[in-house]
């Protein structure tokens, strides 16, 4: 293992601790990490969450494509179970918000919403897909639902080919 002293990044990715994000792509040590400011240009350009929305935040990888958010900083690189919320997949063809990111984040979203009936809510957080249609982006979107009279981000949907496919994870479903 290579360390760059000067950042605390080490050169390689390491499954049993969490690296700080770089700032920059030319501040990158390991390959395929995203930056800090490819993280937030994709919350931009795909949901339209303004990057201040993540202001007091940092960002960690921990494994392969696993991105955290700290809403505090430490010293890189840190050797614990958990930092801060889970908060997006990386290293894949598409990157995936989690829930957690969605609900935290999500109410600062303009882009790629969809907003679901009471009733089409509870069908999505019991983990149900259903027909749906949606002029927007395929792909990964924030489902919202009114909650005492608000709109409200539930969480990430995946629509395809006119269906909404939820993506609440099996631990996390409930009927309502």
């Amino acid at each position: 293992m290579s360390d760059d002293p000067e950042s605390g990044s080490t050169r390689d990715n390491d499954g049993t601790r969490f690296d700080r994000l770089p700032a920059t792509a030319d501040e990158r040590v390991v390959e395929g990490r995203p930056t800090r400011e490819e993280v937030l240009d994709w919350w931009a350009e795909r949901f339209g969450v303004p990057p201040e929305a993540f202001d007091g935040h940092t960002f960690w990888e921990r494994g392969s494509g696993k991105i955290w958010a700290f809403a505090d900083d430490v010293a890189s690189p840190v050797a614990i179970e958990g930092l801060g919320l889970a908060f997006l997949r990386t290293r894949r063809e598409h990157w995936k918000p989690t829930l957690e990111a969605v609900q935290r984040f999500g109410d600062a979203a303009d882009d790629c919403v969809v907003h679901l009936s009471r009733e089409e809510a509870a069908a999505f957080v019991a983990g149900d897909d259903q027909e749906l249609d949606w002029d927007g982006d395929w792909g990964y979107l924030i489902v919202t639902t009114d909650v005492a009279g608000e709109p409200e981000p539930v969480g990430v949907g995946l629509y395809v080919h006119g269906e909404l496919r939820s993506q609440v994870p099996k631990g996390r479903r409930r009927e309502l």
